[in-house]
């Protein structure tokens, strides 16, 4: 096979259809061997094992679309969402984008930032519920599901910690603290590397 014939496949098959290399092995009937040493020879970086487990995960490619704000109504939103995940967010995981808190409205303000703006069903998000052993398990779950439109199968198994007198704190956290997940490296890199740090 000719290297022009070869460029051209591994470009067609690796970099833009994104294929595995037994894949493309499989559809020009060689070896994995062989696709390997031409992907080698003609510089062609391979990509990790985390990326070709993304994109066998992700085959239509991301499942987000960062969408631009439009106008200020937008632009207020989208500087919301920043700056309750640079704030707020959990930030040391490398594979889940997460934020946690007692006050369902900033929540729910995050939940429509990654929906406005990166093209995320709310359907694909999960949720954890952490409340203190004196609140009501089921009356804690019932206001988040109201509150952020979401359905209990989307909630994790409550935490539950066991409390004495919480004084002022029960007042703050009735219904406890809900953590929204969403598990995706590109789009938590892409928010990490969207804060002003």
């Amino acid at each position: 096979m000719r290297k022009g014939i070869q460029v051209k496949l591994l470009n067609k098959y690796y970099i833009v259809g994104r294929k595995s290399v037994p894949e493309i092995a499989k559809i020009l009937k060689c070896s994995n061997n062989k696709v390997n040493y031409w992907l080698q020879h003609y510089k062609i970086i391979k990509r990790t094992i985390s990326e070709a487990i993304y994109i066998k995960n992700n085959p239509n490619g991301d499942p987000f679309k960062f969408v631009p704000p439009k106008n200020l109504e937008e632009a207020k939103l989208f500087g919301m969402g920043v700056g309750l995940y640079w704030g707020e967010g959990n930030k040391a995981n490398k594979n889940t984008v997460r934020l946690g808190n007692s006050d369902s409205k900033l929540l729910k303000i995050f939940i429509d930032f990654l929906i406005k703006f990166f093209n995320i069903k709310k359907e694909d998000m999960k949720f954890h519920l952490h409340i203190f052993s004196d609140i009501d398990i089921n009356e804690a779950r019932n206001f988040w599901i109201k509150e952020l439109g979401i359905k209990k199968e989307q909630i994790y198994k409550p935490m539950i910690t066991r409390t004495g007198a919480l004084g002022i704190y029960k007042k703050k956290s009735k219904y406890g603290v809900m953590t929204v997940y969403y598990c995706n490296v590109k789009l938590r890199n892409l928010l990490v590397n969207i804060l002003p740090m």
